[in-house]
């Protein structure tokens, strides 16, 4: 008898629990982190996701920059968060697929500390100089780099783009010299004032500074070329095949989220990514709205953090 009663009440609870998360929530304002600083990739899909989540939920959805090292420091709030569905992370290639085999100590795990929600985004990186490096394409950019080895410097926002300019770097056999940022906002900076010659970032961050003649294109980093700009090769077409790196991001939320919260959540960014207004805004950055269901989200993330493992093995990138 007691069994069963216990039975009953765990099972009223449950349902007390589903209940509560299909008809009361969301009650106040959520908050969504993004672990890089305003002005970049992630900040840009996040506002532009945020106004018509928040529209779609009954809810203001409020972005909050928490940037440093690689996304690392935002991604670790995030995930020490409570697991109520009231806090979501603005995950990228950076915090939830190559941070793990960058950093020696990590404060978050990309697939034991979130329970994913939805791939949002996916866009290509270019590759740029400051108008004063001499190169109109990869090849002299490459013949100019192997006349000054170790002179040229290329700045990074984030692990992943290191990462890729590594992989760059092993299939032209070139040295350059890395200089880390905490996001595209200050690395476009110092590119513009040539403080850095070199910058790979993503299309919607640089992209304004190219048209404004600030800075100079040379490529884009994904096997076909981008819809916003379809003037520029891709690298592959410039003589170094098999290279193919896109940005991406992606909503998560802590660990242990109750699953009619996850599947409440993931409704409403389907929808918010199946409209026009954001597919819109995403296409001026070349950037291409991505939805999942929180299973193929979850896949994507482990089948990139096997990929980055192998190119930090390929290019010698260690843990630091």
């Amino acid at each position: 008898m007691k069994c069963w009663l216990q039975r009953l009440l765990a099972l009223s609870a449950l349902m007390a629990s589903v209940t509560w998360a299909q008809t009361d929530y969301p009650n106040k304002a959520l908050r969504m982190i993004v672990p890089f600083p305003p002005g970049g990739v992630t900040d840009i899909v996040a506002r532009a996701v945020a106004v018509k989540l928040g529209s779609e939920l009954g809810q203001q959805v409020v972005v909050d920059n928490r940037a440093g090292a690689s996304g690392a420091i935002g991604a670790e709030l995030g995930a020490r968060a409570p697991a109520d569905g009231y806090t979501l992370i603005m995950g990228n290639i950076s915090t939830l697929g190559i941070n793990p085999i960058t950093f020696a100590k990590l404060g978050y795990d990309p697939v034991s500390s979130f329970d994913p929600i939805s791939l949002v985004a996916v866009q290509p990186l270019l590759i740029t100089v400051h108008p004063s490096v001499p190169a109109k394409n990869l090849s002299e950019l490459v013949q100019l780099a192997k006349s000054q080895p170790g002179q040229l410097n290329y700045g990074t926002a984030g692990s992943s783009i290191h990462l890729a300019v590594e992989q760059f770097n092993s299939l032209a056999g070139i040295r350059m010299n890395h200089i880390a940022y905490k996001g595209s906002a200050p690395a476009i900076t110092d590119l513009v004032g040539g403080q850095i010659q070199v910058l790979f970032d993503p299309f919607s961050s640089i992209y304004p500074q190219v048209t404004a003649g600030k800075v100079r294109a040379l490529a884009v980093t994904t096997d076909k070329r981008a819809t916003a700009a379809p003037q520029l090769p891709t690298v592959a077409e410039q003589g170094f095949p098999g290279f193919d790196v896109s940005s991406w991001q992606g909503i998560v939320v802590p660990a242990g989220t109750p699953k009619p919260v996850i599947q409440r959540l993931n409704r409403a960014l389907t929808a918010v990514l199946a409209s026009t207004e954001v597919k819109d805004k995403f296409a001026q950055y070349s950037a291409v709205t991505a939805p999942t269901t929180p299973e193929q989200f979850s896949a994507y993330i482990k089948e990139e953090l096997a990929r980055w493992q192998k190119v930090a093995q390929q290019a010698g990138v260690k843990p630091e």
